[in-house]
């Protein structure tokens, strides 16, 4: 690996890094609704809590958005950098891939306080295990009718996600790096849904409607203790 392409990589990563800090839920409530979807709801800046607050249409868009986010990121690597030899090439991907869920996480723009990055790792397993997000999407939403909690089909999808790529498609995950982003995957998701996993086992986690409640601020953050 030459200099010049390492420089390009650590350029790529800070751009993913910015990418991923663009909270679209934080942002579209506060420059079209007036209200930081921070202080309602979860207290999450994610779809699921948009959707409680902002309704169902607000929330969507947001989905998108975040899910584009990780998808570009991943786009980004061949702008950034020429393809090069296996693994090399996974890991490059793989690093912008963490940098753009680490700025959804943790957002420079707003305070190091975003969402969960679900949605953006499904934008980066769209790019990069196409075939096994499509079983596991149809889990997450048999879950989600059968039960009603985004949490427990985000959690057990998260979870699911390694076994599909690895073992039922494993041409989606020809290397190590893609490997160990499947697993990690199966372990961040749980990992930064630990309070909804609380609340599903004292069962006082809120299910998911699809209806506006921006006026219930009482169920707020009081609610993620």
């Amino acid at each position: 690996m030459t200099e010049s392409q390492v420089v390009n990589i650590i350029a790529g990563v800070i751009v993913s890094y910015l990418i991923g800090s663009f909270s679209s839920a934080v942002w579209i409530g506060k420059w079209f609704f007036k209200t930081d979807v921070r202080l309602h709801g979860s207290g999450n800046a994610g779809a699921t809590n948009t959707i409680r607050v902002l309704g169902p249409k607000v929330g969507l868009a947001v989905l998108l958005l975040d899910v584009f986010k990780g998808w570009l990121a991943v786009a980004l690597v061949h702008i950034f950098v020429n393809q090069m030899a296996e693994p090399t090439w996974s890991y490059v991907r793989l690093s912008f891939a963490v940098a753009v869920v680490l700025g959804h996480i943790l957002p420079v723009y707003t305070g190091f306080k975003g969402g969960k990055g679900v949605a953006t790792l499904v934008g980066i397993c769209i790019a990069l295990f196409p075939l096994s997000v499509a079983v596991v999407a149809i889990c997450f939403f048999v879950i989600l009718f059968a039960f009603g909690y985004v949490s427990l089909s985000s959690v057990t999808s998260a979870i699911l996600f390694p076994v599909f790529a690895i073992f039922v498609f494993p041409s989606e995950t020809g290397s190590i790096p893609l490997i160990l982003l499947s697993l990690g995957i199966a372990i961040m998701v749980p990992a930064t849904h630990h309070k909804n996993i609380k609340r599903l086992l004292n069962g006082t986690e809120q299910k998911f409607k699809l209806k506006k409640s921006v006026d219930e601020t009482n169920d707020n953050l009081n609610e993620k203790k």
